[in-house]
């Protein structure tokens, strides 16, 4: 049977050594799993693409990304496009309007009604019928992968935002990039997000006070982490 190092940071490694558990047989069912979500998503991306059927075919996308990739679907049609752009996906994001990526979004100091999703052409990924271009198809999968790494069972629109962000060639990463939101800053402020929400969800019981309460949760767990960075890059130059 073919071996897969598996790299761990030292406190995890003692932890694991500590307790006893069984690495392999943990290892291959998330590996299994984490594959199975990888080839879901390639399988959605490089098909026909049918808006009413997306949550039946991506099971583990949220409600609010489904209705975004629709958003963005429904543009691509009403444009006469034979592709769903990055894009369009930026604008489906941003037309959706209260998810978790628009708030990051806010939190990062980029006001959602400043950025305009531009009308660029991407190439396609083959095929015929309405299809996602191949720079929305990669965001996509980095999404994916993005919710893997986080440990997350559910695929966002802060994960999207984080693939639509560091995919290098879509017209959406350009765009989000000028404004300083590339890859490694969305990652961390969707780490910052995820820890902001978890801590509002055990100490502020008035979920009508929710939004204002997590940008401030946000905002409080980003500002160390970015000083840190600072730091860090001070010192390397």
């Amino acid at each position: 049977m073919p071996k897969i190092n598996v790299y761990l940071p030292d406190e995890l490694a003692d932890a694991v050594r500590e307790t006893g558990l069984p690495v392999s047989p943990i290892c291959q069912r998330a590996l299994e799993h984490a594959v199975r979500r990888i080839t879901t998503i390639r399988q959605a991306v490089l098909s026909d693409l049918d808006p009413d059927r997306l949550s039946e075919r991506l099971p583990s996308f949220t409600g609010r990304l489904i209705i975004t990739l629709t958003l963005a679907a429904r543009r691509a049609q009403e444009a006469g496009a034979a592709t769903v752009t990055t894009a369009d996906l930026l604008h489906g994001l941003l037309a959706e309007n209260h998810n978790l990526g628009v708030q990051i979004l806010t939190a990062m100091d980029v006001a959602p009604d400043s950025l305009t999703a531009p009308s660029t052409p991407e190439p396609d990924s083959g095929g015929s019928g309405l299809r996602f271009s191949a720079p929305a198809a990669v965001a996509l999968e980095l999404a994916v992968g993005e919710a893997i790494g986080f440990g997350h069972n559910y695929v966002g629109c802060e994960h999207l935002l984080v693939g639509l962000a560091a995919e290098p060639d879509g017209s959406a990463g350009e765009l989000l990039r000028s404004r300083a939101v590339d890859g490694k800053a969305a990652r961390r402020a969707v780490a910052a997000a995820v820890a902001g929400y978890a801590h509002l969800r055990s100490t502020a019981p008035d979920q009508q006070a929710a939004p204002a309460a997590l940008l401030t949760a946000v905002r409080a767990e980003l500002t160390p982490l970015i000083e840190r960075i600072e730091r860090l890059e001070s010192r390397l130059n």
